[in-house]
């Protein structure tokens, strides 16, 4: 391999000192004849000199990095967060450092730990792990923590979260103004927040409309893969649901998911069936991702703005370390029905 190119390189080309071509590249107030400025630079570009940014920062003590943590960039609705938080840290000159936790507490540690140790200045994560003041034992280590989309009771942190028990309730209720009472739930594990809150706007719903909800209609998968875990996790878990729920002797005449991924799976093992949607079972899903709405039949879902959360997290991450007044810890996002083709109205 070729070797880098140098300060002490560039300095011997045009017979200076190197701590005179380091000032010079660094833009430093350092009196220095145009003449000469004009010399390093030249030489800098001719030889193809890349600076150290890592040395640079640990000489400073200026990291121009921030981290985010999310289950898997695999799933489009974690990539549109990303992106939203890409654009704000662009914006400001910062690099991001992504991590993917594959929804496992230990790597989540692990992750926040390794960004203390390489001074990173704010993380941005969305975490699974239950335990309490889990963010907060970071967050006093001085690293800013900002946690989305999943809600941490109790604890002091900055967060950007979203109203799933609404998004629920909106959900159940679009069944029941289309005629639907034999409504069912499928869903991963209810482990988390967002899944929890979902499920009992849903619940919510349906008491409100005096509509009795069998338990046979609460469909959940019995794990959660965390070891190697993507978005093929959630479209086969939807598949697995969808077996599951047709097998029962009275079949729901309408679904929801807990997310589109799911939702997709579920719609794509009733066309293996035989059972077509809307006509026989309508489905709807949850997040919105683009995917939902070039699906056979466009899905109908309800949408998390998840590309703004990504851009509000991000934003809120550098009023904090900008030092300016956040008069807000937490900001809650709010759904709405994205109406398409797949339910139907009785």
């Amino acid at each position: 391999m070729r070797k880098s190119v140098t300060i002490l390189d560039i300095a011997k080309v045009v017979n200076v000192s190197p701590a005179t071509v380091s000032r010079v590249l660094s833009n430093s107030n350092y009196p220095v004849s145009a003449e000469l400025r004009r010399k390093i630079k030249s030489a800098a570009k001719e030889l193809n000199y890349t600076p150290n940014l890592l040395g640079r920062q640990l000489k400073t003590n200026n990291s121009m990095t921030i981290g985010i943590i999310i289950p898997s960039i695999s799933n489009p609705f974690y990539s549109s967060i990303v992106l939203g938080v890409e654009e704000i840290a662009r914006a400001n000159s910062y690099q991001v450092l992504l991590c993917n936790s594959h929804q496992n507490v230990n790597l989540e540690k692990q992750f926040l730990q390794t960004m203390l140790e390489k001074q990173v200045k704010g993380v941005i994560i969305s975490s699974i792990s239950a335990e309490k003041n889990f963010l907060r034992q970071f967050s006093d280590k001085g690293i800013c923590v900002i946690s989305i989309d999943q809600h941490r009771e109790g604890e002091d942190i900055y967060q950007i979260n979203y109203d799933y028990r609404k998004g629920g309730f909106m959900a159940a209720n679009h069944f029941v103004e289309c005629g639907h009472t034999k409504i069912a739930f499928v869903t991963a594990p209810l482990d988390r927040p967002s899944r929890i809150h979902m499920f009992r706007g849903f619940r919510d719903a349906l008491r409100e409309s005096r509509i009795l909800f069998k338990d046979c209609y609460l469909q959940i998968s019995e794990t959660q893969e965390s070891t190697n875990y993507n978005s093929n996790f959630e479209f086969d878990n939807g598949k697995r649901l969808a077996r599951q729920l047709m097998e029962l002797s009275e079949r729901p005449t309408a679904v929801l998911a807990c997310n589109d991924l799911t939702a997709l799976g579920f719609i794509y093992e009733l066309n293996l069936l035989g059972i077509r949607v809307p006509d026989d079972v309508s489905v709807i899903g949850f997040d919105n991702i683009d995917f939902s709405n070039i699906s056979m039949p466009p899905l109908t879902t309800v949408d998390h703005p998840k590309y703004e959360m990504g851009k509000f997290s991000c934003s809120m991450l550098f009023q904090v370390l900008n030092g300016e007044n956040v008069n807000v810890t937490e900001i809650v996002l709010q759904p709405k029905l994205v109406i398409r083709s797949s339910v139907r109205v009785l």
